[in-house]
């Protein structure tokens, strides 16, 4: 089975702008962003989706989330708010067959989305 795109930058293969990283979780610049921040963190440990994450993978997920409040703050967000979007499935709008999470702000976002 070939490795995900995030396996590969985890692996050092492809190039990133890292933002954080610890030992189990990884925090990258979309390359594509969708607000004028715009920031990826998934588990290192690939989970395909999270409606395949098990209960095992119960602290990897909780870790994941509170990393990226850490993130959030880090790069200037927690006063202004920010918006945490994690896709799951072809519907959801995922493009990546492994568990991330989006941190966007950095300007009003609305709601419902698009």
């Amino acid at each position: 089975m070939s490795k995900t795109l995030f396996e590969k930058i985890v692996a050092r293969e492809i190039p990133a702008a890292i933002v954080y990283e610890d030992d189990l979780v990884l925090a990258i610049r979309d390359i594509q962003p969708q607000a004028p921040v715009h920031i990826l963190i998934f588990p290192k440990q690939p989970v395909p989706r999270i409606a395949e994450a098990t209960a095992d993978d119960h602290k990897l997920l909780g870790h994941l989330l509170l990393k990226a409040a850490v993130v959030a703050d880090q790069v200037g967000l927690k006063q202004g708010g920010y918006r945490l979007v994690i896709n799951n499935g072809a519907d959801g709008g995922e493009t990546v067959p492994h568990l991330h999470c989006h941190i966007l702000g950095g300007r009003h976002l609305a709601w419902p989305p698009g």
